[in-house]
């Protein structure tokens, strides 16, 4: 049987990618290597009873235009907003991080007047960078090299939204976007507390430190989503993150698609300098006019091709790639919730994220360790207790913790990692947890820890990065992948790229699987039924 597309990877912008093209009338086969769909925006049973979001944890930055268009809604997704967080100090205190503007001005002013009235510039500040690079999250980057119509108009267009925002914000801008995230931060607090608290977004799933340029935009890139219109607000949907997958699983079934897991793509098949179909691990051949990758530019070009098939500049380029692993997860079972004494009992602030480093030295001393090819002693940690908010994830009574962890190096040491390495690293992590939470480790009931070894293993990331790719100014619009190959289209005809390797980047947000899908269909001659940023001109 002979397909339109092929898609390659059941990962949320594989599925995005292939329910619009099945919306256009396109015959569509989405084939995934694992018993499961969803690739990193998943939800799994690892514990009896529990519903773990094993991999990608929170959603924002899923852009509204998509949800809307594949009716993600009736598809059975609820984001539900979760509420604020905390920064816990050494000296026993806590920086509440509250919804409200206000009064999340009157508690950094508990801390620090001055950086009080600086909140509200920064906030300000940040929210004017986030309204300039939403504007291209659903637009394919122009090839600045291209004297062609659509290339030109493309590149002006970003000329005018770049000169609107006036002299003053111009540089700004330009200044922003090679700064780091403490430099940047520098210019408005005072306090070395309030900026470890807000530079944390800044080192998320980068191979970077708190000091290294380039981090501040990886802050923004955290900040420019947002929950019913709330800009920047994050939230759980119902069920675990496997239910965005599953949403867009249905939208794509909806419109006819077919899915096949346990069916891992051995080679893309080219024949005459066209892709045309896939070879299966199982040796089975299938046929299509397009073929489709979700994997990351590594995983695309040096695996899923036969050397001859691919220019030998095409294959240096995808080996040159950025695509450092740093992160680490722990999901915990928990027999009830813990005890936060410095937050008090009942406070609001335990349905949001938690945070244990409180200085700019503590985190550029985490990515020390991790330079050193070790797991950071004294890590980054982004906590929620997602069951709080979501009952539907853990037993009654029972509750469900997810752990993000910054920095853990794809080797340790430059050696491979192993069960005993897996078990001291998840042993650092609950310890400083239970620094703060004095009956934390009674509650546990099990825990899963994952390094980049598991995150490669199972999910497909390669050295286990959460973004398929560095989020670095050589590696953002038409750098991503890399130059030439930014417009979604690959190195042979009838082949394109989808992942988050790909424009606007990585996090839970199907712009790349939407964008690529534009391309295809121009290119198919067909229908365009693919939504593009809502802008006010």
């Amino acid at each position: 049987m002979k397909y339109d597309a092929i898609v390659i990877g059941a990962g949320h912008n594989g599925l995005a990618n292939a329910a619009f093209l099945a919306k256009a009338g396109m015959k569509v086969l989405v084939l995934e290597r694992n018993p499961w769909i969803g690739g990193a925006a998943v939800s799994r049973e690892l514990h009896e009873g529990w519903i773990y979001s094993n991999c990608s944890y929170v959603c924002s930055l899923l852009r509204p235009e998509i949800y809307r268009n594949l009716n993600l809604a009736k598809h059975g997704l609820q984001v539900v907003p979760y509420g604020g967080g905390a920064t816990f100090l050494s000296n026993g205190d806590i920086l509440g991080n509250y919804v409200d503007h206000d009064v999340k001005r009157r508690e950094i002013a508990r801390h620090n007047k001055r950086d009080a009235d600086a909140y509200h510039r920064f906030s300000r500040d940040v929210t004017r960078q986030c309204r300039l690079i939403r504007d291209f999250l659903l637009r394919t980057p122009p090839d600045p090299t291209s004297f062609r119509p659509r290339d030109i108009s493309e590149l002006m267009y970003m000329l005018k939204k770049f000169l609107n925002l006036g002299e003053k914000t111009m540089y700004e801008t330009i200044r922003f976007y090679s700064m780091s995230v403490a430099e940047y931060l520098d210019e408005y607090f005072e306090s070395d507390m309030i900026k470890a608290h807000f530079s944390g977004s800044g080192i998320i799933g980068t191979a970077l430190g708190v000091y290294s340029p380039g981090t501040a935009y990886v802050l923004l890139h955290h900040y420019m989503g947002d929950i019913d219109g709330s800009a920047g607000a994050w939230g759980f949907a119902r069920g675990g993150m496997g239910s965005v997958s599953k949403a867009l699983a249905g939208a794509f079934q909806e419109h006819g698609g077919e899915i096949r897991t346990s069916a891992g793509v051995e080679q893309i098949i080219v024949r005459n300098g066209k892709a045309r179909g896939v070879a299966l691990e199982n040796g089975d051949e299938i046929y299509a006019d397009v073929v489709v990758s979700n994997l990351d530019p590594k995983r695309t070009f040096l695996k899923l091709f036969d050397e001859k098939d691919l220019d030998p500049r095409v294959a240096e380029k995808a080996r040159n790639f950025k695509i450092r692993g740093s992160s680490g997860k722990l999901n915990i079972a928990l027999d009830g919730v813990p005890e936060w004494p410095a937050l008090g009992e009942n406070n609001p602030l335990r349905f949001g994220d938690m945070h244990f480093v409180d200085s700019l030295e503590r985190l550029e001393r985490a990515y020390d360790d991790w330079k050193n090819g070790m797991w950071s002693r004294d890590p980054y940690v982004d906590l929620l207790i997602p069951s709080l908010t979501d009952p539907t994830m853990a037993p009654p009574g029972k509750h469900f913790m997810s752990v993000f962890v910054q920095y853990v190096p794809p080797k340790v040491k430059g050696k491979d990692w192993t069960d005993e390495d897996r078990d001291a690293f998840g042993k650092v992590v609950i310890d400083q947890i239970s620094r703060h939470s004095p009956n934390f480790k009674d509650l546990i009931l099990h825990a899963e820890v994952r390094t980049p070894r598991e995150l490669e293993a199972e999910v497909g990331l390669t050295e286990g990065n959460i973004f398929q790719g560095e989020l670095t100014m050589d590696q953002l619009m038409f750098n991503r992948p890399f130059p030439g190959y930014a417009q979604y289209r690959g190195p042979v005809k009838g082949m394109y790229m989808c992942g988050s390797g790909t424009h606007p980047g990585g996090g839970v947000m199907a712009a790349p699987g939407a964008n690529a899908a534009r391309e295809i269909l121009a290119d198919m001659k067909r229908t365009n039924v693919v939504p593009e940023t809502e802008l006010d001109d």
